[in-house]
Protein backbone atom coordinates (compact mmCIF):
# COMPACT_ATOMS: atom_id res chain seq x y z
CA UNK A 1 0.00 0.00 0.00
CA UNK A 2 2.80 2.38 0.92
CA UNK A 3 4.57 1.70 -2.38
CA UNK A 4 1.37 2.36 -4.30
CA UNK A 5 0.83 5.67 -2.54
CA UNK A 6 4.46 6.61 -3.15
CA UNK A 7 4.05 5.81 -6.86
CA UNK A 8 0.99 8.02 -7.15
CA UNK A 9 2.72 10.81 -5.27
CA UNK A 10 5.79 10.65 -7.52
CA UNK A 11 3.48 11.00 -10.52
CA UNK A 12 0.90 13.29 -8.93
CA UNK A 13 0.99 15.86 -11.73
CA UNK A 14 0.52 13.21 -14.40
CA UNK A 15 -2.41 11.59 -12.59
CA UNK A 16 -3.99 14.97 -11.86
CA UNK A 17 -3.91 15.81 -15.56
CA UNK A 18 -5.36 12.47 -16.54
CA UNK A 19 -8.24 12.84 -14.09
CA UNK A 20 -8.99 16.31 -15.45
CA UNK A 21 -8.87 15.19 -19.09
CA UNK A 22 -11.04 12.14 -18.50
CA UNK A 23 -13.59 14.14 -16.51
CA UNK A 24 -13.88 16.64 -19.36
CA UNK A 25 -14.39 13.83 -21.89
CA UNK A 26 -16.94 12.18 -19.59
CA UNK A 27 -18.83 15.46 -19.18
CA UNK A 28 -19.62 15.46 -22.91
CA UNK A 29 -20.39 11.74 -23.04
CA UNK A 30 -22.31 10.93 -19.83
CA UNK A 31 -26.03 11.57 -19.63
CA UNK A 32 -27.65 13.10 -16.59
CA UNK A 33 -30.36 11.04 -14.81
CA UNK A 34 -33.00 13.59 -15.79
CA UNK A 35 -31.74 13.68 -19.38
CA UNK A 36 -29.17 15.75 -21.23
CA UNK A 37 -25.45 15.99 -20.54
CA UNK A 38 -23.18 17.77 -18.10
CA UNK A 39 -21.66 19.62 -21.07
CA UNK A 40 -23.16 20.15 -24.50
CA UNK A 41 -21.30 20.76 -27.74
CA UNK A 42 -17.56 20.21 -27.96
CA UNK A 43 -14.35 21.94 -26.94
CA UNK A 44 -14.75 24.43 -29.78
CA UNK A 45 -18.07 25.71 -28.46
CA UNK A 46 -19.82 24.27 -25.43
CA UNK A 47 -22.34 24.95 -22.69
CA UNK A 48 -21.53 24.04 -19.09
CA UNK A 49 -24.40 24.31 -16.59
CA UNK A 50 -26.01 26.96 -18.74
CA UNK A 51 -22.81 28.96 -19.30
CA UNK A 52 -21.65 29.16 -22.91
CA UNK A 53 -17.91 28.90 -23.58
CA UNK A 54 -16.21 29.53 -26.91
CA UNK A 55 -12.68 28.60 -27.93
CA UNK A 56 -10.87 31.90 -28.78
CA UNK A 57 -9.13 30.37 -31.80
CA UNK A 58 -12.46 29.18 -33.19
CA UNK A 59 -14.04 32.55 -32.43
CA UNK A 60 -11.28 34.35 -34.34
CA UNK A 61 -11.73 32.05 -37.35
CA UNK A 62 -15.48 32.67 -37.21
CA UNK A 63 -14.92 36.42 -37.12
CA UNK A 64 -12.62 36.29 -40.15
CA UNK A 65 -15.02 33.98 -41.99
CA UNK A 66 -17.82 36.49 -41.55
CA UNK A 67 -19.99 34.24 -39.40
CA UNK A 68 -22.61 36.01 -37.26
CA UNK A 69 -21.30 36.23 -33.69
CA UNK A 70 -23.66 37.10 -30.89
CA UNK A 71 -23.00 38.61 -27.50
CA UNK A 72 -23.06 35.19 -25.80
CA UNK A 73 -20.27 33.91 -28.07
CA UNK A 74 -18.19 37.00 -27.30
CA UNK A 75 -18.70 36.64 -23.56
CA UNK A 76 -17.91 32.92 -23.73
CA UNK A 77 -14.73 33.65 -25.67
CA UNK A 78 -13.62 36.33 -23.22
CA UNK A 79 -14.14 33.99 -20.26
CA UNK A 80 -11.99 31.27 -21.83
CA UNK A 81 -9.36 33.69 -23.15
CA UNK A 82 -9.14 35.43 -19.79
CA UNK A 83 -8.55 32.20 -17.88
CA UNK A 84 -5.86 30.98 -20.26
CA UNK A 85 -4.21 34.40 -20.39
CA UNK A 86 -4.05 34.39 -16.58
CA UNK A 87 -2.82 30.86 -15.99
CA UNK A 88 -0.92 30.21 -19.23
CA UNK A 89 -2.46 29.39 -22.59
CA UNK A 90 -0.85 26.04 -23.16
CA UNK A 91 -2.33 24.69 -19.97
CA UNK A 92 -5.08 23.81 -22.45
CA UNK A 93 -2.67 21.46 -24.23
CA UNK A 94 -1.74 19.38 -21.20
CA UNK A 95 -4.84 19.60 -18.99
CA UNK A 96 -7.78 19.85 -21.40
CA UNK A 97 -6.93 18.69 -24.92
CA UNK A 98 -7.84 15.00 -25.46
CA UNK A 99 -5.14 14.64 -28.14
CA UNK A 100 -2.59 14.91 -25.34
CA UNK A 101 -3.73 11.48 -24.12
CA UNK A 102 -2.73 10.08 -27.50
CA UNK A 103 0.55 11.95 -27.91
CA UNK A 104 1.68 11.12 -24.36
CA UNK A 105 1.02 7.45 -25.13
CA UNK A 106 3.05 7.79 -28.33
CA UNK A 107 5.92 9.30 -26.36
CA UNK A 108 5.76 6.51 -23.77
CA UNK A 109 5.87 3.82 -26.48
CA UNK A 110 8.71 5.65 -28.22
CA UNK A 111 10.71 5.63 -25.00
CA UNK A 112 9.99 1.98 -24.27
CA UNK A 113 11.04 0.92 -27.78
CA UNK A 114 14.13 3.17 -27.65
CA UNK A 115 13.21 4.84 -30.92
CA UNK A 116 15.76 7.54 -31.67
CA UNK A 117 14.51 8.89 -35.01
CA UNK A 118 13.89 12.60 -34.72
CA UNK A 119 13.11 14.29 -38.02
CA UNK A 120 13.91 17.98 -37.70
CA UNK A 121 10.90 20.28 -37.88
CA UNK A 122 10.88 23.99 -37.17
CA UNK A 123 8.62 25.16 -34.36
CA UNK A 124 7.73 28.04 -36.67
CA UNK A 125 5.84 25.52 -38.79
CA UNK A 126 2.90 25.46 -36.37
CA UNK A 127 2.83 29.26 -36.41
CA UNK A 128 2.72 29.16 -40.22
CA UNK A 129 -0.17 26.67 -40.07
CA UNK A 130 -1.95 28.96 -37.59
CA UNK A 131 -1.59 31.98 -39.87
CA UNK A 132 -2.60 29.93 -42.91
CA UNK A 133 -5.77 28.71 -41.18
CA UNK A 134 -6.74 32.29 -40.36
CA UNK A 135 -6.05 33.43 -43.92
CA UNK A 136 -8.07 30.55 -45.39
CA UNK A 137 -10.94 31.33 -43.03
CA UNK A 138 -10.91 34.92 -44.28
CA UNK A 139 -10.77 33.93 -47.96
CA UNK A 140 -13.15 30.97 -47.91
CA UNK A 141 -15.75 32.13 -45.41
CA UNK A 142 -15.37 28.81 -43.57
CA UNK A 143 -13.66 27.71 -40.36
CA UNK A 144 -10.58 26.34 -42.09
CA UNK A 145 -8.96 24.54 -39.16
CA UNK A 146 -12.21 23.17 -37.79
CA UNK A 147 -12.64 21.17 -40.99
CA UNK A 148 -9.64 18.99 -40.05
CA UNK A 149 -9.28 19.68 -36.33
CA UNK A 150 -8.12 16.42 -34.64
CA UNK A 151 -9.63 17.56 -31.33
CA UNK A 152 -13.08 17.68 -32.91
CA UNK A 153 -12.32 14.43 -34.75
CA UNK A 154 -11.47 12.81 -31.41
CA UNK A 155 -14.84 13.71 -29.95
CA UNK A 156 -16.66 12.56 -33.09
CA UNK A 157 -14.78 9.27 -32.93
CA UNK A 158 -15.89 8.73 -29.32
CA UNK A 159 -19.51 9.67 -29.99
CA UNK A 160 -20.15 8.22 -33.45
CA UNK A 161 -17.16 6.10 -34.45
CA UNK A 162 -16.05 8.36 -37.31
CA UNK A 163 -13.70 6.55 -39.70
CA UNK A 164 -12.17 9.86 -40.76
CA UNK A 165 -11.49 10.67 -37.14
CA UNK A 166 -9.85 7.29 -36.59
CA UNK A 167 -7.53 7.82 -39.55
CA UNK A 168 -6.51 11.31 -38.39
CA UNK A 169 -5.82 10.11 -34.86
CA UNK A 170 -3.88 7.06 -36.07
CA UNK A 171 -1.73 9.30 -38.27
CA UNK A 172 -0.83 11.55 -35.34
CA UNK A 173 -0.17 8.54 -33.12
CA UNK A 174 2.23 6.90 -35.60
CA UNK A 175 3.85 10.19 -36.56
CA UNK A 176 4.78 10.90 -32.95
CA UNK A 177 6.17 7.39 -32.45
CA UNK A 178 8.22 6.88 -35.59
CA UNK A 179 8.95 10.28 -37.15
CA UNK A 180 9.83 12.82 -34.48
CA UNK A 181 9.61 13.35 -30.72
CA UNK A 182 6.45 15.24 -29.73
CA UNK A 183 5.98 16.04 -33.40
CA UNK A 184 2.32 16.99 -33.40
CA UNK A 185 2.01 19.13 -30.28
CA UNK A 186 5.43 20.78 -30.43
CA UNK A 187 5.80 21.36 -34.17
CA UNK A 188 2.53 21.13 -36.10
CA UNK A 189 -0.54 21.94 -34.03
CA UNK A 190 -1.76 25.52 -34.60
CA UNK A 191 -3.94 25.35 -31.48
CA UNK A 192 -0.78 25.07 -29.38
CA UNK A 193 0.77 27.97 -31.29
CA UNK A 194 -2.32 30.10 -30.65
CA UNK A 195 -2.46 29.36 -26.93
CA UNK A 196 1.29 29.86 -26.61
CA UNK A 197 0.82 33.45 -27.70
CA UNK A 198 -2.39 33.97 -25.73
CA UNK A 199 -0.82 32.79 -22.49
CA UNK A 200 2.70 34.10 -23.01
CA UNK A 201 2.43 36.19 -19.83
CA UNK A 202 0.42 33.68 -17.81
CA UNK A 203 1.13 33.84 -14.11
CA UNK A 204 1.17 30.13 -13.26
CA UNK A 205 4.86 29.32 -13.58
CA UNK A 206 7.37 26.56 -12.97
CA UNK A 207 10.09 27.99 -10.76
CA UNK A 208 13.34 26.97 -9.11
CA UNK A 209 13.08 26.62 -5.35
CA UNK A 210 15.35 28.55 -3.03
CA UNK A 211 16.73 25.41 -1.39
CA UNK A 212 19.60 24.91 -3.84
CA UNK A 213 18.45 21.31 -4.27
CA UNK A 214 19.22 21.03 -8.01
CA UNK A 215 22.01 18.51 -8.65
CA UNK A 216 22.39 19.29 -12.36
CA UNK A 217 21.01 15.94 -13.58
CA UNK A 218 18.82 17.64 -16.23
CA UNK A 219 16.22 14.85 -15.97
CA UNK A 220 13.55 17.55 -16.00
CA UNK A 221 14.65 18.69 -19.45
CA UNK A 222 14.60 15.11 -20.76
CA UNK A 223 10.91 14.64 -19.95
CA UNK A 224 9.72 18.16 -20.79
CA UNK A 225 7.53 18.31 -23.94
CA UNK A 226 9.15 21.69 -24.70
CA UNK A 227 12.71 21.32 -23.33
CA UNK A 228 13.82 24.79 -24.37
CA UNK A 229 11.51 26.42 -21.82
CA UNK A 230 13.43 24.89 -18.88
CA UNK A 231 16.92 25.55 -20.24
CA UNK A 232 17.30 29.07 -18.72
CA UNK A 233 16.31 27.79 -15.27
CA UNK A 234 18.66 24.80 -15.37
CA UNK A 235 21.46 27.04 -16.68
CA UNK A 236 20.83 29.49 -13.80
CA UNK A 237 19.89 32.33 -16.13
CA UNK A 238 16.36 32.62 -14.70
CA UNK A 239 14.56 31.52 -11.57
CA UNK A 240 11.30 30.65 -13.30
CA UNK A 241 9.99 29.62 -16.71
CA UNK A 242 8.68 32.56 -18.71
CA UNK A 243 8.36 31.09 -22.21
CA UNK A 244 4.84 30.82 -23.63
CA UNK A 245 5.48 27.27 -24.84
CA UNK A 246 5.40 25.86 -21.29
CA UNK A 247 2.34 23.61 -20.99
CA UNK A 248 2.31 23.54 -17.16
CA UNK A 249 2.08 19.75 -17.41
CA UNK A 250 4.20 19.24 -14.30
CA UNK A 251 6.30 16.47 -15.87
CA UNK A 252 9.46 18.21 -14.69
CA UNK A 253 8.10 18.36 -11.13
CA UNK A 254 7.23 14.66 -11.15
CA UNK A 255 10.69 13.82 -12.49
CA UNK A 256 12.68 16.01 -10.08
CA UNK A 257 13.64 13.85 -7.11
CA UNK A 258 15.33 16.66 -5.18
CA UNK A 259 12.45 19.13 -5.03
CA UNK A 260 14.38 21.75 -6.96
CA UNK A 261 11.30 22.81 -8.97
CA UNK A 262 7.83 23.97 -7.96
CA UNK A 263 4.69 25.39 -9.57
CA UNK A 264 3.33 28.67 -8.28
CA UNK A 265 0.88 31.41 -9.18
CA UNK A 266 3.02 34.53 -9.44
CA UNK A 267 1.07 37.76 -9.85
CA UNK A 268 3.93 40.21 -9.36
CA UNK A 269 6.97 39.60 -11.54
CA UNK A 270 8.01 37.93 -14.77
CA UNK A 271 11.03 36.26 -13.24
CA UNK A 272 14.74 36.94 -12.84
CA UNK A 273 17.65 34.84 -11.67
CA UNK A 274 18.77 35.72 -8.16
CA UNK A 275 21.65 33.48 -7.35
CA UNK A 276 19.82 30.20 -6.94
CA UNK A 277 22.63 27.64 -6.50
CA UNK A 278 22.90 24.60 -8.74
CA UNK A 279 25.23 21.85 -7.57
CA UNK A 280 27.23 20.16 -10.31
CA UNK A 281 27.52 16.38 -10.50
CA UNK A 282 31.19 16.55 -11.53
Amino acid sequence: MRRTLAFFYRNRWLFSRRVMQLLIIAAFAMELPEGGYFAQGNLSSSTWFGIGLTDPYIWLQSLLAGAPLGKSALIGMLIVAGLYALFGGRIYCSWVCPINLLTDLSYWIRQKLHIKSNFTLSKNLRVAILLLSLLLSLLSGKLAWEMVNPITQFQRELMWGSMTGAMVLASIFLFDIFVTRRGWCSHLCPVGAFYSELGRYGRLRVKATQSGACNGCAECIKVCPEPHVLAPVVARKADLVTHGDCTRCGACLDQCSTGALAMSLNLKRAGSFKGIPVVSQD
